[in-house]
């Protein structure tokens, strides 16, 4: 079972009982949520060129292709989103208002729902290396899931933190990629997350004076810029 996140979310235990005589898989019942698939370790050094990068992390959870949604659809992840963040941050004491966007770039492509928090003094939610804000990014897309029993692309930004870091990535890569061409040598950037990684790996991909690597373990794992 889960509590939820004060209140919200929750849902009651479900037991499996198998007899020991006929060990097998027990059946999961046709309305239950899909199980989390375990994610796989990563190995030491995951070789990325330039021109093909290799994909940082997969989801925690295991999420179906989605799927074109009506206007509907779209006003009830809109509502669902919005209530869960309002409630989480009234709890949290902070004064904030959730402005919503909506992104369709393809008519056969499932939206892009873009949540940005606005208000004072908010890094609470950011966090270190923006990890609470991943996590409150998570907490709502499980809690459209257990109302809609899909899973809609959505992203929770707060005072576009994501647009002004990603701006702030990209400028880094371009320039050590020039610094570790110009010196001949490979240049070793600061720990990041699987999401900030990948952002370094798309900004250098289509460069052929330079090719990426993903290094080390866990919250250690690094880029490295390597001249060819």
């Amino acid at each position: 079972g889960r509590g939820g996140v004060f209140g919200l979310g929750a849902r009651p235990a479900r037991v499996s009982i198998t007899p020991r005589h006929q060990p097998q898989q027990a059946h999961p019942r046709p309305d239950a949520a899909p199980p989390a698939e375990p994610e796989s370790e990563p190995s030491a050094v995951d070789q990325a060129p330039a021109s093909t990068p290799v994909p940082e992390s997969a989801p925690s959870v295991t999420e179906e292709p989605p799927a074109v949604a009506s206007l509907e659809e779209v006003d009830e992840v809109i509502q669902l989103c919005v209530d869960f963040l309002q409630e989480l941050l009234r709890h949290m004491g902070l004064k904030t208002r959730v402005r919503t966007r909506v992104e369709v770039t393809d008519p056969d492509e499932a939206p892009l729902y873009l949540l940005n928090i606005e208000g004072e003094d908010l890094s609470i939610l950011i966090g270190r290396r923006g990890e609470t804000l991943d996590a409150v990014q998570h907490l709502v897309r499980l809690y459209v899931n257990r109302h809609t029993h899909a899973w809609p692309r959505i992203e929770v930004d707060v005072e576009n933190y994501k647009q002004r870091r990603a701006r702030t990535l990209e400028r880094l890569a371009i320039n050590m990629a020039d610094r570790a061409v110009r010196e001949g040598r490979t240049v070793v950037l600061e720990a990041m997350p699987a999401r900030e990684r990948r952002l370094i790996h798309l900004a250098l991909r289509d460069r052929d004076d330079v090719t990426t690597q993903s290094i080390g373990e866990g919250e250690n794992r690094k880029v490295t810029i390597i001249p060819t």
